[in-house]
């Protein structure tokens, strides 16, 4: 129970006192940052692990449902940031190796997507269960993904 509790809580980030998804956000761009500077595929391992360990994590540490019809207020405590630190990854995924405006674009890109939930971040985020709480989060990584990813491709040798 005390591992899952730390798993999903994002190492203890998400107990900080003010902003814990942006916290939790701080410390999955960091970390996406360092595995991408070893290599892509660390980012990818890492990704597949940080969201399939976070399901579990959640279930674990809360007693939520890995999926349920409705999501009720009190399904997404603040505490739980696995999900930001997953979405970090998947925010990251398509730069080849980090740099600062890469990193900084990923950051930015994806807060704001989890932020205003667009689409279907929404739909994910109104869905229920453990699952749910990581979906949208993922999901609006992976939008931000592919931003990253475009703008790379139209400044390579900026982003």
């Amino acid at each position: 129970m005390i591992v899952s509790r730390v798993v999903a809580s994002g190492f203890l980030s998400g107990y900080a006192p003010k902003a814990p998804g942006t916290a939790g956000s701080l410390v999955g761009v960091a970390l996406g940052a360092g595995l991408l500077a070893v290599s892509p595929w660390a980012l990818l391992g890492a990704t597949i692990l940080a969201t399939a360990g976070g399901v579990l994590a959640i279930t674990r540490a809360t007693g939520l449902p890995l999926r349920a019809r409705t999501k009720a207020a009190t399904d997404d405590p603040g505490w739980i940031v696995i999900d930001e630190i997953a979405g970090q990854f998947c925010a990251l995924l398509l730069l080849p190796r980090p740099s600062w405006a890469g990193v900084a674009l990923a950051f930015v890109l994806f807060r704001a997507l989890d932020i205003r939930k667009p689409g279907p971040i929404g739909w994910a985020d109104r869905t229920g269960g453990a699952a749910g709480i990581m979906a949208d989060d993922v999901l609006a990584g992976l939008f931000a993904g592919v931003l990253v990813g475009g703008a790379h491709a139209l400044w390579k040798g900026w982003v």
